[in-house]
């Protein structure tokens, strides 16, 4: 088995991983719900025309069911996640919504799925999970709050049933149009939240520009990444490769925000790495043994 799947959505976890430093741009009346529709539009409405105009879409046929609880996924995930950044900071949340989701996919897995996990999975996010801790172990400086806590956990388990439905819908569809529909719907979905928030920061053509990179780079080419990975691999796999995101975060933090890490930090980033490595090897070393055997 080929790496190219697994290289696909650690590019994609790599682009998410950009998505904190983008917002640091924009202005401090941007409402986390209101850059959320943003990027679900721009992201998705784009390639929902092209994907229309190319007459990839076969609408009488197409698995509307499963796009409707991959876009709700997506949605509330959003929200959450941004809702816990607020409360809990960037740090925490990231850490504990990306690090929670491959143990609850690969738990999913296992108890709806009867798929048991690997050794090769286990191993890595641990590895994984455990670089998070050092990651942002700030020495105190961290705010913990329960509710933002809660928050993180609920969007990890929900992005974990994202994977699983996207998955399954990727078995039956390209990825280009499976992003292109979920993000449009998830849009549609986050509507409302344009008429309850201030937008009058949209007005500058610069904000305008960072919720297009946000909805382009971050959304579209992002998950359609992740989406030609996840269908050559296992959603659980998937995951812990998306724990490059809090990788790409943190050092983007030092180069362009100017943060300071410290050397516990830096161990994270160093046990993350690894485990991205241990999974993407190990998980082809197992392909070819099975073959062998065959």
């Amino acid at each position: 088995m080929t790496v190219i799947p697994y290289i696909f959505v650690l590019l994609g976890a790599m682009l998410w991983g950009t998505t904190g430093t983008a917002q640091t741009f924009l202005p401090d009346n941007a409402h986390p719900f209101i850059i959320s529709a943003g990027r679900s539009a721009t992201g998705g409405i784009p390639l929902l025309i092209v994907m229309i105009l190319l007459k990839k879409f076969k609408f009488r046929s197409w698995p509307w069911k499963e796009t409707l609880y991959a876009a709700i996924c997506i949605s509330l995930f959003q929200l959450l996640f941004f809702s816990s950044v607020r409360l809990t900071g960037v740090a925490i949340a990231s850490v504990v919504a990306i690090g929670s989701a491959p143990v609850f996919s690969g738990m999913v897995e296992w108890i709806f799925f009867k798929m048991r996990p690997t050794r090769v999975w286990g191993l890595s996010t641990g590895l994984a999970i455990v670089g998070c801790l050092f990651l942002f172990l700030t020495k105190g400086e961290v705010t913990i709050d329960p509710v933002g806590i809660s928050y993180s956990l609920i969007a990890g388990l929900i992005f974990a049933f994202y994977t699983l439905t996207s998955k399954s819908l990727l078995q039956k569809e390209e990825a280009i149009p499976v992003v292109a529909m979920t993000f449009s719907l998830s849009a549609f979905l986050l509507t409302p939240f344009l008429f309850v928030y201030d937008i009058s920061w949209l007005a500058d053509a610069g904000n305008v520009g960072i919720i297009f990179y946000l909805g382009l780079a971050t959304t579209s080419v992002a998950y359609v990444l992740y989406g030609w990975g996840l269908r050559k691999i296992p959603a659980s796999s998937a995951l812990t490769l998306s724990l490059a995101e809090p990788t790409t975060a943190a050092l983007l933090g030092v180069v362009v925000v100017g943060e300071i890490l410290s050397a516990t930090s830096w161990v994270g980033i160093g046990l993350l790495l690894g485990s991205i490595v241990i999974l993407t090897v190990g998980s082809k070393a197992n392909k070819e043994s099975k073959q062998v055997e065959v």
